[in-house]
């Protein structure tokens, strides 16, 4: 995990993970925080063993990400964001159980099952585990890629991808390149069911949020990132996960709503 700030969000997510059935090693980057989150983890009041370490000024969340999940020393490495809290106790475990099964490489509770030739996510192929609605099956479904908000993979397959680019800059990319890296592997992606919150928007570093222009400077930082992925995986590009009768059934879905009359 990697925090900035916003320490409310930080204790909703620790309150969270009390439940948590599977045992688990605790390992952040405070990433430059100017609030109270320092003293926070100093004085860290929960049970679980933690290792923290700090960043005196704010860095590019990817580059945090990398130092943080260094610092665990556990077969298994889970990226949780500090803006999410975990509503169902055995959240981890659902998310460890996929991971046996060796062309497994991946899992997360939220995941994009189609990205186009340009690199862009086709939405209507997202599947979640948002609390307010989950639309992922029971069971987990294959997914191209899974998003940052929860990622979870075998330690010695995050050392052999090299981790996290960074080459990527601010925060954009990193599940994208990940779920590509691991599936240049012959492993898969998959998103399980187990209910989550995410408040959204907590990771982001300063320098970022303070420009004035800030949406305007979001949209290149996104053109940029999408033309680095697409240099490096074209050869996977486009990329659909979905069984090919699926595929045909939403397809004519999709056209016979759009001759629907209003």
């Amino acid at each position: 995990m990697s925090v900035f700030g916003r320490l409310e969000l930080t204790r909703a997510c620790m309150e969270s993970l009390r439940a948590t059935t599977e045992p688990f090693r605790l390992a952040v980057v405070d990433n430059g925080s100017t609030d109270d989150t320092r003293q926070f983890f100093e004085r860290f009041p929960y049970p679980y063993p933690l290792r923290w370490a700090r960043n005196d000024t704010n860095q590019p969340v990817i580059q945090a990400l990398n130092r943080a999940w260094k610092l665990a020393e556990t077969e298994f490495i889970c990226i949780l964001h500090n803006d999410t809290e975990m509503v169902e106790p055995t959240w981890l475990a659902r998310l460890l159980a996929p991971l046996a099964d060796p062309t497994v490489g991946i899992t997360g509770l939220y995941g994009i099952k189609r990205l186009r030739r340009d690199g862009r996510f086709v939405g209507r192929t997202i599947v979640h585990s948002l609390a307010e609605g989950p639309t992922v099956r029971p069971e987990g479904e294959e997914v191209a890629v899974i998003d940052s908000v929860v990622m979870c993979l075998p330690r010695r397959l995050m050392e052999e991808v090299g981790g996290f680019d960074e080459g990527y800059g601010f925060y954009h990319g990193l599940d994208r390149d990940l779920s590509f890296a691991v599936r240049e592997r012959g492993r898969r992606c998959l998103t399980v069911r187990a209910a989550f919150v995410h408040r959204g928007g907590a990771t982001r570093t300063r320098e970022f949020r303070a420009r004035p222009d800030h949406e305007r400077g979001d949209l290149d930082l996104r053109r940029a990132v999408l033309q680095r992925f697409v240099a490096k995986y074209r050869h996977r590009l486009p990329c659909d996960v979905r069984p090919v009768r699926q595929r045909i059934g939403e397809w004519i879905d999709a056209k016979l709503l759009r001759r629907r009359p209003p």
